[in-house]
């Protein structure tokens, strides 16, 4: 019996994306909380400025403006710059001034046209330098190589063609190299960071993910394992009905006395299966697998076990040589019996009025041993629909268990289940 005939096992649900992030927003950059939002990049939306942005890019702008100011003082006190080649300077400072503002949007655009006009203007270097330190933020070290490289590069030819008048030439250069490896090491740091914030955040989810399917997957095996159990239970209950139904449809003309026992066994069985199936799926629609309700089997019931099989009329003998039943785990206990009325159930079936004979032998450390063996049948026994589901879940219900189970016909003719399970 699967879990879909159950009626209430559903089909595992497959994993719903993580939330995006949540916290406080505004403290953050956008171009990190775009990265850590799941459904940013599948939308095709771009990052819009949080109040951190703006505070940055105002303080960009406002240093970029600061650093041309000065670089502008500098030009009127300088007297071999002429008039107009310092107004010029100062209009091209101003649009780099202006362009830092776009310097989320296009950081390498804005770095490669920022790096000539940084060589021909003096006001707009403050706005280059942030330009390569964006360019290091948000692009890879590729980019960063080569713009950073032809910064570098064109410092001493910057010094050669326009000498500093208050400092030397040999200071100049190594100062400007300092400084533009040290905002482009920043800038690199600060891309590091994001990066390891977003893969903290992408571990998490899949753990998060993981967990979430192996909470499902355990959810799963245990309503298998219900279903497993709803067999075993109702395949005994069902084979009894059967039994006494059979005798009391070809034997019409039995004693009164026996058709009233066969229909007391029958309304007992019918009684005992459907208290089985309701605490089943009262399981089910719970959700989780417990222990609570009846009580379940263990290696005491065989006795009753057998009992039942008897009042049925089937011929049984027990053959109990257990040298501590009360020291045998519950979980194995109960994984014998379910083998026991297993096998029970499918010598009533196919092998009727056949003796069953049971045998259970073992002790601590070293194991205990199930056989369960009948004759063959006299005469033709019709087939049963579904023979060898039974078989196959005692073989998985014995190997979870950590033991083994064999089954196949005997050499003259009959069948046998022999299992062994671990009792340390």
């Amino acid at each position: 019996m699967s879990g879909d005939a159950l009626g209430h096992a559903s089909p595992v649900p497959v994993a719903e994306t993580p939330a995006p992030f949540t916290g406080r927003r505004w403290f953050f950059p956008s171009a990190l909380l775009h990265d850590l939002d799941p459904d940013a990049a599948r939308a095709g939306r771009r990052p819009r400025r949080t109040v951190r942005d703006w505070v940055v890019d105002f303080s960009c702008f406002l240093l970029a403006v600061l650093v041309g100011a000065t670089a502008m003082e500098a030009l009127a006190d300088n007297p071999h710059v002429p008039n107009g080649l310092a107004v010029v300077d100062q209009v091209i400072g101003a649009l780099a001034c202006a362009a830092v503002w776009l310097r989320r949007r296009w950081p390498l655009g804005l770095a490669v046209a920022l790096t000539p006009l940084s060589f021909l203007s003096d006001t707009s270097g403050g706005a280059g330098l942030i330009a390569l330190f964006t360019l290091a933020v948000h692009r890879p070290f590729r980019y960063v190589a080569w713009v950073g490289g032809i910064n570098v590069a064109l410092v001493p030819l910057y010094y050669w063609v326009r000498p500093d008048a208050d400092v030397p030439y040999l200071v100049s250069v190594p100062f400007a190299v300092v400084l533009t490896v040290a905002i482009v090491g920043w800038g690199m740091f600060v891309r590091a960071k994001r990066q390891l914030m977003v893969s903290l955040r992408d571990r998490a989810r899949r753990a998060e993910t993981e967990a979430r399917l192996r909470a499902e997957q355990a959810q799963r095996l245990a309503r298998e394992a219900i279903a497993r159990e709803m067999h075993d239970v109702l395949a005994h209950r069902l084979t009894l009905l059967s039994v006494h139904a059979g005798a009391l449809e070809f034997r019409p003309d039995a004693p009164p006395a026996q058709t009233a026992r066969a229909a007391g066994v029958i309304r007992e069985s019918a009684h005992e299966a459907l208290q089985d199936l309701r605490e089943i799926i009262g399981v089910l629609r719970a959700g989780e697998p417990d222990d609570t309700g009846r009580p379940q089997p263990t290696l005491a019931a065989l006795d009753t076990l057998v009992a039942e099989s008897r009042e049925a009329g089937m011929k049984v003998s027990l053959d109990h040589r257990v040298e501590d039943p009360g020291g045998v785990p519950s979980s194995v206990g109960r994984t014998a019996y379910r083998i026991v009325q297993e096998g029970l159930t499918n010598a009533r079936k196919h092998a009727p009025g056949t003796e069953v004979r049971v045998t259970v032998t073992g002790a601590p450390g070293t194991g205990l041993t199930v056989r369960v063996h009948n004759p063959p049948p006299e005469g033709e026994v019709p087939a049963v629909p579904g023979s060898g589901q039974g078989l196959i879940g005692l073989t998985e219900r014995a190997t979870l268990a950590g033991g083994g189970l064999e089954h196949g016909h005997t050499p003259e003719g009959g069948f046998e289940v022999r299992a062994w399970l671990p009792w340390g």
